[in-house]
């Protein structure tokens, strides 16, 4: 059974529905331990209170920002893990970070990348009244936000939507394919190749999604 390792800087949303996938069974990994940069982010005791081993690197206790990411690093090969998992881990890791796990360090990005890199995604895609939004799961590599696409989902953008309510949707999209892409790299279905993801399954053909939709 593959290994991974979560880490988390807030309330681990993203986190706890890996875990809740775990506890259904429709997730075949161990959780080997949750990580945060904070030793008051409330994904900690979510984790713990599921029997999850939790593990705080207080950036704030490093000089810089790669004498972090080193002892990150280091706590986290401790473990061993097949995957790192980002989740909600607000921390620009160093490129030295991200190459010591190339090919195992996945993230998820709530916009349709590759638009709206960075942070405000909902906020930003209202401003350019785009009809649709999502979420992105990709591997990290040193370029922020543009690392291979494993996975996404797309919601309509609804006249009316304000940040929160756009920003709900999307998550609840999170929450599934998350789960969804953590799977496909424990069942070993996927891998990078010239820089892109593959799948060895066949893909399902599916219909357009159009926003808005005309009746």
């Amino acid at each position: 059974m593959k290994s991974i390792v979560i880490l988390i800087s807030g309330r681990g949303s993203n986190m706890e529905s890996l875990l809740n996938a775990v506890a259904s069974g429709s997730l075949p990994i161990c959780v080997a331990a949750v990580f945060s940069n904070r030793a008051d982010a409330k994904g900690l005791e979510t984790a713990a209170a599921k029997g999850i081993s939790t593990r705080v690197v207080d950036h704030q206790q490093f000089a810089s920002r790669e004498a972090f990411d080193a002892a990150m690093a280091e706590a986290i090969d401790v473990f061993s893990p097949d995957l790192v998992v980002l989740a909600g881990f607000m921390r620009i890791l160093s490129d030295v970070f991200v190459r010591h796990f190339a090919g195992r360090l996945i993230n998820i990005h709530p916009s349709l990348l590759p638009s709206f890199p960075g942070l405000h995604t909902h906020q930003r895609a209202l401003v350019e009244g785009v009809r649709v939004h999502g979420c992105t799961v990709h591997f990290v590599t040193p370029a922020l936000d543009h690392g291979p696409i494993i996975v996404q989902a797309a919601v309509p953008v609804l006249d009316g939507d304000d940040e929160t309510s756009l920003a709900a949707r999307v998550l609840a999209q999170e929450h599934q394919v998350y789960p969804l892409a953590v799977r496909w790299f424990a069942e070993g279905r996927l891998r990078l190749v010239d820089g892109r993801v593959e799948f060895n399954a066949p893909q399902d053909s599916a219909g357009a999604l159009i926003s808005p939709l005309m009746r």
